[in-house]
């Protein structure tokens, strides 16, 4: 990107956002690729965890359906570990700060950035003249999350990186732009951070159990694809011993996962889920057929994921609990969100009350 010379360095609170979008249910590619790296991240950093339902209606929701998948998204956070009372759980939408912030957000970003947005392209198909407004904005929204409340760092998949160079742009000419007002307000040097991306662990990129070569999906219409966060112990066994694999032992070594998709995909799911790597994943079951191994890998996935999805579904039998976690992270958030509306407006040289 055409990105305007870096702004002086400055000293900002050390805090990690992230959020997860409400459509369809949570499968083991958003635990592992997410979720896990959320609950440790709060053992070092102060974290504000988003379910990013404004981020949802870029395509069509069922009204009916979407409060639901709210609930489940903050009931998957709230049974994996994440702590509501030391960190902030809320909803993207009562926090009204991140579509105000996203709109002087879409008057800092400049158009030939959104057209090189790889999963816009991906997402739009060809019949990109019919998506959504919201859905090419996109990235604009999520450089609001992140910078309303001026974090510092990002958990991010491989397929969200792009979004988050365009954040650090989008920091970057804002602090350019009104370098001469953030000084006159107060504000130092700098007022929007630089936020950085954490990518961690072994099973970043989590992919199909029926297709090694394409990521685990919400929207793929095969619910043998994914292991669901609340499916029982019978449908994890179930859809392990279906999931695809080649007629070949596993190798010993990494190298030998080298264009065998399937087969470095449950490997990798192994490690992830056991917290080793994958050369030592393959040191204790190298040389196994696939049946012995999905047996191994069952086992670890029942035990790691049942409890998780028992609480699931003990949570979304209480909806007013779940709501009440929402309802205090978003008076918490909003506090956040307001002293930085606040400055951003006179920075920008908006009246306000």
């Amino acid at each position: 990107m055409n990105a305007p010379t870096a702004a002086p360095k400055a000293q900002f609170k050390q805090r990690v956002f992230s959020g997860i979008q409400p459509s369809g249910s949570l499968h083991l590619g958003n635990y592992l690729g997410a979720i896990v790296k959320f609950v440790e991240l709060q053992k070092s950093h102060d974290c504000i965890y988003c379910v990013v339902d404004l981020h949802a209606i870029t395509v069509w929701q069922d009204p009916a359906e979407l409060p639901v998948a709210i609930r489940d998204v903050t009931a998957c956070y709230l049974a994996a570990g994440i702590d509501p009372k030391k960190h902030i759980v809320f909803n993207q939408s009562q926090v009204a700060e991140h579509a105000e912030l996203a709109w002087v957000f879409n008057c800092v970003a400049r158009l030939g950035w959104l057209n090189r947005m790889t999963q816009f392209k991906e997402k739009a198909g060809k019949d990109r003249e019919n998506v959504s407004v919201g859905l090419f904005a996109y990235p604009t929204l999520m450089a609001a999350d992140i910078l309303l409340y001026r974090a510092t760092h990002v958990p991010v998949g491989e397929d969200q990186k792009q979004h988050l160079e365009l954040s650090r742009d989008i920091a970057q000419k804002f602090n350019n732009d009104f370098g001469k007002s953030i000084a006159a307000h107060g504000h130092g040097d700098v007022f929007f951070p630089q936020p950085e991306p954490l990518i961690q662990g072994p099973a970043t990129r989590v992919m199909s159990l029926r297709d090694g070569t394409k990521k685990m999906s919400k929207s793929d219409p095969s619910d043998q694809s994914r292991i669901n966060m609340t499916d029982d112990a019978d449908t994890i066994a179930l859809k392990i011993r279906r999931a695809k694999t080649d007629p070949e032992a596993l190798p010993s070594e990494e190298k030998g996962l080298e264009h065998r998709p399937e087969a470095d995909n449950l490997v990798s799911i192994y490690a992830a889920l056991a917290d080793i790597s994958k050369a030592d994943a393959l040191k204790q079951h190298g040389g196994a057929q696939f049946s012995a191994f999905k047996a191994a890998l069952t086992e670890l996935a029942v035990s790691k994921l049942q409890p998780i999805g028992s609480e699931v579904n003990r949570l979304m039998q209480d909806p007013a609990h779940i709501d009440a976690v929402l309802a205090d992270g978003a008076e918490r958030a909003q506090q956040i969100a307001t002293e930085t509306m606040k400055a951003v407006k006179d920075i920008v040289g908006l009246v306000r009350r």
